[in-house]
């Protein structure tokens, strides 16, 4: 639903783009540029795009669904939670595959994928077809995000390269926000009587035409790198990440049985023991390296991840509900106001690296305590706007909570990657991903139960309530990056001393 996506964050420390990087692939060089690098790119940049719109798009069409299928709010969190919990277990996985048999017949299967779940989605008679669809549409967009990365970076060399990740950045920057606005105007449109259908629909015709132009214009491209596929551990976790997920969301509707944290427990042992498991495993490239989660710095850089996309993807959640639901926007409607968030993140872009450089690596900190002050406007907002009176005082307050954003979590990014070995990049960034992905799973689950706990005694109350939660996760995350850049200049200043 919400993530700060890998093209938009700077890597200045790292001789390559770590954008590229996020396949966890070994690095490869391009002997000669290819002849049809810009159309294979032409192809590759909308298919990855089509992930960043649908993790915005389904926003807006929510409260659609619900009414349509007859959903509980229980099953519309699923249907948030299960893309992302697909993505999150399948991207690292989904990198070693396509530098093993090959990015480009992985990518058209990942298309091809993403097409069958999203025909899935747009005929599911009920929320369960629906949930599954959802998950089977964050497994296929998974396989196809590292094989376009991969690919690029393989076809791209020097100036090229850095010119094609940079309108890839900027593209997906703006298809964040277009998302939010396409879901509601799509689900308004009601093309041939179809609503929200819509919004699943029309990918179908664009995954299409991709994949023939994908076929006749993308090269093979494959690093073959040493080691197995882990398949299995991809799949244990997979299973571990739902069975924390599930019971936070299913808690509420069930009244938080034994059963359910038992399961909760079963996951976070399954984790336990993943990572137990990769330690005594001996693979030259593990799926998860253990010299990653050295270094404090990268660690706790991803315990922000998981906050912040907790905190965001819950929100926004919420927010789409309240607007539709509470004050009686239209899906439309509610998409131009929420897309202030994403204008605000878009706008911070580009400041940052003048804003590092005259003021250190303070600004993470300094971006933390904005976010916070943004979403504290938009919630006290909230509670001063009447039923069916215009929000638009949230707009302010959108826009310096996605500024404050942007300049929180693209520099610490930059800190969390130099924290790891240069040969660690690649996955660390594959890693980093997927606790967006994780986060944004929980952030839904917890942050919309405490909404749908209080909805009885009015959306404004239940909003204001549960809206506390992001506050609060947002200002651990500014303290948090406090910590993170003092750990990461200390040893910096020893070692200077030293020498």
């Amino acid at each position: 639903m919400f993530k700060i996506h890998s093209s938009q964050v700077r890597w200045g420390s790292r001789s390559c783009p770590e954008s590229v990087k996020a396949t966890g692939a070994a690095p490869a060089i391009a002997l000669s540029p290819h002849p049809k690098r810009w159309a294979a790119a032409v192809v590759m940049i909308p298919a990855a795009l089509l992930d960043v719109i649908d993790g915005s798009i389904i926003n807006t069409a929510l409260p659609s669904i619900g009414r349509g299928l007859g959903a509980t709010p229980a099953e519309l969190q699923w249907t948030v939670s299960a893309y992302l919990l697909g993505f999150a277990a399948t991207l690292i996985v989904a990198g070693h595959l396509g530098d093993r048999f090959g990015r480009k017949g992985l990518f058209l299967a990942g298309l091809a994928g993403f097409a069958v779940s999203s025909l899935a989605g747009a005929v599911a008679a009920g929320p369960d077809q629906l949930i599954v669809a959802r998950a089977a549409q964050g497994v296929a967009a998974a396989v196809i995000m590292p094989q376009v990365l991969g690919s690029l970076r393989v076809l791209f060399t020097g100036a090229e390269r850095g010119k094609v990740f940079a309108i890839y950045g900027a593209i997906a920057g703006l298809a964040m926000a277009a998302g939010v606005v396409l879901g509601g105007v799509l689900t308004d449109w009601n093309l041939f009587g179809w609503g929200w259908r819509t919004i699943f629909a029309i990918n179908v015709p664009l995954a299409a035409v991709l994949i023939v132009l994908g076929a006749l214009w993308i090269p093979a491209a494959r690093d073959h790198g040493p080691g197995r596929v882990g398949v299995v551990r991809a799949g244990a976790l997979a299973l571990s990440l739902a069975a924390i997920v599930l019971p936070l969301v299913q808690g509420r509707s069930v009244g938080w049985s034994l059963w359910g944290w038992l399961r909760l427990g079963a996951g976070v042992a399954g984790l336990a023991g993943l990572a137990k498991w990769q330690q005594v495993l001996d693979e030259q490239r593990p799926m998860l390296p253990s010299g990653l989660f050295v270094s404090r710095v990268f660690v706790a850089g991803l315990v922000v991840q998981l906050l912040f996309c907790g905190a965001m993807s819950g929100f926004m959640l919420i927010l789409t509900i309240w607007l539709q639901s509470g004050q009686g926007y239209s899906p439309a409607r509610a998409g131009l106001l929420m897309v202030a968030f994403s204008v605000g993140t878009f706008l911070a872009a580009p400041m940052v690296d003048g804003l590092v450089a005259r003021f250190g690596r303070g600004v993470p900190a300094a971006g933390g305590l904005i976010l916070v002050g943004g979403l504290c406007w938009v919630v006290r907002a909230t509670g001063h706007v009447c039923t069916h009176a215009a929000a638009w005082p949230l707009v302010p307050g959108l826009l310096v909570a996605g500024t404050g954003l942007g300049l929180m979590v693209i520099p610490l990014a930059d800190i969390m990657l130099t924290a790891v070995p240069e040969d660690l990049a690649g996955v660390a960034s594959g890693v980093f991903i997927t606790a967006q992905q994780f986060g944004g799973a929980l952030g839904v689950a917890v942050i919309g139960n405490a909404f749908f706990a209080r909805v009885g005694a009015g959306h404004g109350d239940a909003i204001g309530r549960a809206g506390q939660w992001s506050v609060v996760a947002c200002a651990a995350c500014a303290v948090l990056c406090r910590v993170i850049t003092c750990a990461a200049i200390i040893p910096r200043a020893e070692a200077d001393h030293a020498g």
